[in-house]
């Protein structure tokens, strides 16, 4: 099953990122690429064509997700558990501090 996420930057799209199995790719979008003002989600994202992907989540959105107390308050009550935070990531991030917004798109059977 693969999931998918939009990824904004105080409002504007600027990628996706997308689990598959064990893995997650985040990509910034040609459009974004494309705009003179595009900026990075993160220092540790740099703005490239080519996508990111790492084992588990990129550690800039692994810092996004609550932790500690919030994290098992969450947990319970969205029913979604500790042990999914690509599950946490799409269902906590569309209002996250900050200026980045992630929105689930779709669940996809790959």
């Amino acid at each position: 099953m693969k999931r998918i996420g939009q990824v904004r930057l105080s409002g504007r799209l600027v990628g996706a990122i997308e689990e598959d199995g064990d893995k997650t790719m985040f990509t910034y979008s040609p459009d974004w690429l494309s705009q003179p003002d595009a900026v990075p989600v993160s220092l540790t994202l740099p703005l490239r064509s080519e996508p990111y992907v790492s084992q588990g989540l990129h550690p800039f959105f692994e810092n996004l997700l609550p932790e500690g107390w919030l994290l098992d308050v969450t947990s319970k009550k969205l029913k979604i558990s500790k042990n999914d935070p690509f599950g946490l990531l799409l269902a906590t991030c569309h209002d996250c501090v900050g200026a980045v917004e992630i929105e689930a798109v779709t669940t996809v059977q790959s």
